[in-house]
């Protein structure tokens, strides 16, 4: 996004998580108790009204995406939290709701959202219409790329890099050129060893059907809504950025272990992943 608007498509990704939790039945991948309020009274009864729409294999796959990465980056936030991380950073962080639902073992996180300001004012300004409060620990931090550098950014909004800090950067790679993915790991793996970041990218076109038909989906979306995809990669390309950044241990999220650990357990409303692009690296 190079305009001042807010992300057209951060919206659209919170209405697959609000309808996630209309739609299909509990257990559900990400449970979510402020999706639907955090868009409005009427959400749960437009998303009722509007399900044919929301249940096409086009559309259950995508949301099925959205809410997988999201249960996964909350997971590795856990376990990052075990490894001694004080500090939590969503870059992008669009209408993410953990900072307002978050568990106990968080509590004690500085938990920081940096985003475009037009997108952070607009969901500031759905939070005030919800009566949604931000928790003490949570600190959002405007950063206009187009001024500033995310270094500087996170500086100047004291977020601490001599601490162990864990970064979730969720479908945001893909509208980036690769110099400036390189910069941002590389400003990320500067923070204190035990840091950690959970990431998603998009994989050049290949034989997998269904999945393409996902990323395909999203990207035609994006492209629509002004931002379109500048940057792919294969996992052997990912991991070598990530490597050349600073970190060390780098762990994929399986297609195999994301059917074990989140579908097998639940109905079978919404279709596991035939291609996984998350990644998690460790300094």
């Amino acid at each position: 996004m190079t305009d001042r608007s807010s992300s057209r498509t951060a919206l659209a990704v919170a209405w697959l998580r609000a309808a996630h939790q209309v739609l299909e039945a509990a257990p559900r991948i990400l449970e979510d108790p402020v999706a639907v309020p955090l868009l409005g009274g009427d959400t749960a009864q437009r998303i009722r009204a509007g399900a044919p729409r929301f249940q096409t294999a086009a559309a259950r796959g995508l949301r099925s995406h959205v809410v997988l990465r999201s249960r996964h980056a909350e997971e590795q936030l856990r376990r990052a939290v075990a490894r001694g991380a004080v500090q939590y950073v969503l870059l992008g962080a669009g209408y993410d709701t953990f900072a307002l639902r978050q568990p106990d073992w968080a509590r004690p996180l500085r938990i920081f959202e940096v985003d475009h300001p037009g997108s952070q004012a607009e969901k500031r300004r759905c939070m005030a219409q919800a009566g949604l409060e931000a928790p003490a620990n949570l600190r959002f931090a405007p950063v206009d790329f187009e001024r500033e550098s995310l270094l500087d950014g996170l500086r100047r909004h004291r977020i601490d890099p001599s601490v162990p800090t864990f970064f979730a950067w969720l479908g945001v790679t893909m509208y980036l050129s690769k110099g400036a993915v390189a910069a941002t790991l590389c400003d990320t793996a500067a923070f204190a060893p035990g840091s950690g970041i959970v990431l998603t990218f998009a994989a050049p076109r290949g034989s997998d059907a269904d999945a393409e038909a996902v990323q395909s989906g999203l990207a035609q979306r994006a492209a629509a809504a002004g931002e379109p995809w500048l940057s792919h990669y294969d996992p052997g390309e990912i991991e070598a950025a990530l490597c050349q950044a600073g970190y060390g241990e780098v762990d994929f999220l399986t297609p195999q272990q994301a059917r074990a650990r989140y579908y097998e357990q639940r109905p079978a409303d919404l279709p596991p992943p035939t291609r996984v692009n998350l990644v998690c690296a460790w300094r």
